[in-house]
């Protein structure tokens, strides 16, 4: 074996590319600042029970676990940074008011999303604690769009749901843990057929509600068609009237909002209304969010919660157009004050600066230079090559 090789859907990033993710991802911060999110730092290791709390079962096949050489207990390498910044808000700052938190870092899965994904994807997100309305929903959602905007992607995709409407459905028809998993898997397929069968000895309205899950998913008339055929209960009642208030505030600042009242992804998580952002160009989701109270109880404090996340800002940063490096200066190998002095100069300009260290001229090319520093004059200055 090549001792090169890195395992599969593990990947370096080249300088160019480099640049442009870490230019995006220090952009993407600032959006977050001047609205007024703070950004944490959490660590890439933590105790499995503090990773997993309130995340579900496939949060847990997503994570690789070993052994701390010093406690002996279970560690995790963090598959998403949001659970860390849940535990952050509910035991460190374990403020009364809303909070507001930011992050961006890279997570771990054991598995990759798809074949053109890696197993180590950069989250960049923001986070929302302290708040309970729809208006703390609505305020995460334009956090995103301004960031995506920012980032360069003008025309977004808004998809919306709420896991409410099929959580009061599985407790109206009283439904076990393992029946509830089935149809919920069947509902993630939008498998009509097994839905049937799975729901053949429940209450005729809820059933018949459950199999029409599946077929309320477009436009904003979905919220009629649902208010319309789905039972009355107060958890779809609601759902509705916030899906609908969504799109009174929301309408007008994103290109195209759909629903998908049978989308459950997070359904282990979430507790409320849910979307995800798409692009032109990217069959996959490129940000995720909704809400989901509670996750901090674990932690010793419950509280409301909103947010999202950038699913990966390599994949975003592949959708922008192709950027090369910048061109570069060179500067003669010369210890003349002056000579340093013009360098410093132009470096705190934001300048690139390289030194053309002896013995390397036949390689000039590799060092992107477009200009060079001559002296004329008896003074330094910056000319074509």
């Amino acid at each position: 074996m090549r001792n090169w090789l890195l395992p599969e859907f593990l990947e370096d990033v080249l300088p160019a590319e480099a640049l442009r993710i870490e230019r995006l991802r220090s952009e993407m911060l600032e959006v977050f600042r001047v609205h007024g999110y703070q950004l944490v730092m959490p660590p890439l290791l933590e105790y499995v029970e503090s990773l997993l709390t309130g995340t579900g079962r496939d949060m847990d096949l997503a994570t690789f676990k070993l052994v701390d050489q010093i406690s002996g207990r279970h560690m995790g390498l963090r598959a998403d940074i949001t659970p860390q910044a849940a535990r952050i808000d509910a035991h460190l700052l374990n403020r009364q008011g809303v909070t507001r938190l930011c992050y961006a870092g890279s997570v771990l899965h054991t598995l990759p999303a798809g074949l053109s994904h890696t197993r180590e994807p950069l989250q960049v997100g923001a986070e929302l604690y302290g708040h309970a309305g729809i208006e703390s929903d609505v305020e995460v959602q334009r956090l995103m769009l301004a960031a995506l905007k920012h980032a360069g992607i003008e025309r977004v995709q808004l998809d919306v749901g709420h896991v409410a409407i099929f959580r009061a459905l599985a407790q109206a028809a009283a439904l076990t843990p393992h029946q509830e998993q089935e149809i919920f898997e069947a509902l993630q397929g939008k498998d009509v057929p097994t839905l049937a069968e799975l729901t053949r000895d429940i209450p005729d309205d809820i059933r018949c509600a459950l199999v029409k899950l599946p077929e309320l998913y477009g436009d904003h008339a979905v919220l009629k068609s649902a208010a319309d055929e789905l039972p009355s209960l107060p958890g779809i009642v609601s759902a509705i009237k916030e899906l609908r208030r969504l799109v009174e505030l929301l309408g007008n600042e994103v290109a195209e909002i759909s629903f998908d009242l049978a989308e459950l992804t997070g359904y282990h998580y979430h507790t409320g209304v849910t979307f995800a952002a798409y692009a032109a160009g990217s069959a996959q989701a490129i940000a995720r969010g909704g809400r989901y109270d509670g996750i901090g109880q674990a932690f010793g404090r419950s509280r409301p919660a909103t947010g999202f996340s950038i699913v990966d800002l390599r994949q975003l940063v592949a959708l922008l157009p192709v950027a090369s490096l910048p061109s570069a200066i060179l500067a003669p190998a010369d210890h003349d004050a002056a000579l340093l002095a013009e360098i410093d100069a132009l470096r705190i300009a934001g300048e690139v600066v390289i030194i053309d260290l002896p013995g390397h001229e036949i390689h000039r090319r590799e060092l992107n230079c477009d200009r060079v520093l001559v002296k004329q004059g008896g003074h330094w200055r910056v000319t074509n090559l």
